[in-house]
């Protein structure tokens, strides 16, 4: 299969089965810890196509394998969506799945259910045409991702050994090859008082006062942040502000803050910690700035722990796992893609961010509809990006020995 259209015509004449997957998807709600019901449609299809092996990790998430080669791809896309905000703000019920004008609508119609649909069809098809002796394929839905992306990628890989050498992920790049993003990390300041009864204002020290120099330099620092010409600026912005009083009658004795802080090439968690810690408001009241940690239960009870830091990641447009997706893409689809990198963040935090291995994205959607009232995805995408799933495995296949190193 090459841009002859072999590809393209066998992920066409299955095309009303993915849209089916991908609405019934949509139309489960599963936010992060509550994937059950979702994940259990997955598997349900994953062995209507006939993998190898399926079957729920530790943390919940589903796995399918097929072959036994080694070299090992994980394909991954997330299964979890976040909240849908005010219904009446989208044009569809955001859990129908609306079919109109060769768009699927809906939440998680970009981020990040095309993946899973196409991933999982896309496999069936390299299957079905003769699947390379020379590899292991995982695709993986992985769960709890919006809410710490990263540790369910972590948890597979450490936790159940299942390690391997190149990773897809499956978040939003518009048929494009993307191959890293900045990283993120949140973080809060706490300043601490004295109450006081509000008739009496003077006899306390007020917390929240003391937080306001802090946030004014907060924002001037994240005007001086470093700059990368591929990944973009580092940033860090106040994205909460809480707190604590006897009531509205006193003088608050905490404030706090949390902070968003996108880290770009070169910044990492003590970097950033030491930048806001170094700031003179924060120095001159002594508040305290803390790193935050994760640690809630998945849809199984199991809990999935670790600190919010989610580091900088890019993998170098030489890579063979770069050049093989690009390969993939134009075989299938008869174009060069773009190769470029998210604005946001993605489980590539845990793949290549904190285990180094080899990591790239590639997915239908536009990313800037990603948790937005107005997501959508045209069907023609979905086809298209089946297509190119189906060739990545012979595509890398190629590349073995350098993979494998």
């Amino acid at each position: 299969m090459t841009q002859d259209g072999k590809a393209l015509e066998a992920a066409r004449a299955r095309e009303a089965e993915i849209v089916r997957f991908l609405r019934d998807l949509i139309a489960i709600r599963a936010e992060s810890g509550t994937e059950k019901e979702r994940c259990h449609r997955v598997k349900k299809e994953y062995e209507a196509l006939g993998f190898d092996e399926v079957f729920f990790d530790g943390l919940g998430s589903v796995v399918g394998r097929i072959g036994n080669g080694p070299l090992k791809i994980m394909m991954d896309g997330h299964i979890d969506c976040v909240g849908v905000g005010d219904p009446s703000a989208w044009q569809y019920d955001p859990f129908q799945g609306k079919l109109e004008d060769g768009k699927v609508f809906g939440r998680g119609a970009v981020d990040e259910l095309p993946a899973i649909a196409c991933m999982a069809y896309g496999a069936a098809l390299a299957k079905k045409n003769g699947f390379p002796k020379d590899v292991t394929l995982y695709v993986v839905a992985s769960v709890m991702e919006e809410d710490c992306d990263g540790a369910p990628l972590l948890h597979l890989i450490e936790k159940e050994g299942i390690r391997p050498h190149a990773v897809i992920l499956g978040e939003p790049t518009d048929l494009n090859v993307y191959r890293g993003h900045r990283g993120r990390m949140e973080m809060t300041v706490t300043t601490k008082g004295v109450s006081a009864h509000g008739a009496h204002a003077h006899r306390g020290i007020n917390a929240v006062t003391r937080m306001a120099p802090i946030i004014l330099e907060i924002a001037e620092l994240n005007a001086r942040l470093a700059d990368d010409p591929f990944l973009g600026k580092g940033s860090i912005t106040v994205s909460f502000i809480d707190c604590k009083s006897p009531s509205l009658c006193a003088v608050p004795d905490e404030a706090k803050i949390w902070l968003d802080r996108r880290l770009t090439v070169g910044e990492t968690v003590d970097t950033a910690l030491a930048e806001v810690r170094s700031l003179p408001a924060v120095k001159a009241v002594d508040a305290q700035v803390t790193l935050l940690a994760y640690d809630e239960p998945g849809w199984n009870g199991a809990r999935a722990t670790q600190d919010k830091y989610f580091p900088t990641w890019v993998l170098p447009e030489n890579h063979p796992l770069v050049q093989g997706m690009a390969r993939a893409v134009e075989d299938g689809l008869g174009r060069k893609p773009a190769i470029s990198r998210w604005h946001f963040s993605t489980n590539g935090v845990a793949t290549m961010g904190r285990l180094g291995i080899p990591t790239v994205g590639f997915a239908p959607g536009l990313e800037e509809l990603s948790h937005s009232t107005r997501e959508w995805v045209a069907v023609d995408d979905l086809v298209k990006a089946t297509a190119v799933f189906s060739l990545i495995p012979s595509s890398l296949a190629k590349d073995k020995e350098a993979l494998c190193r």
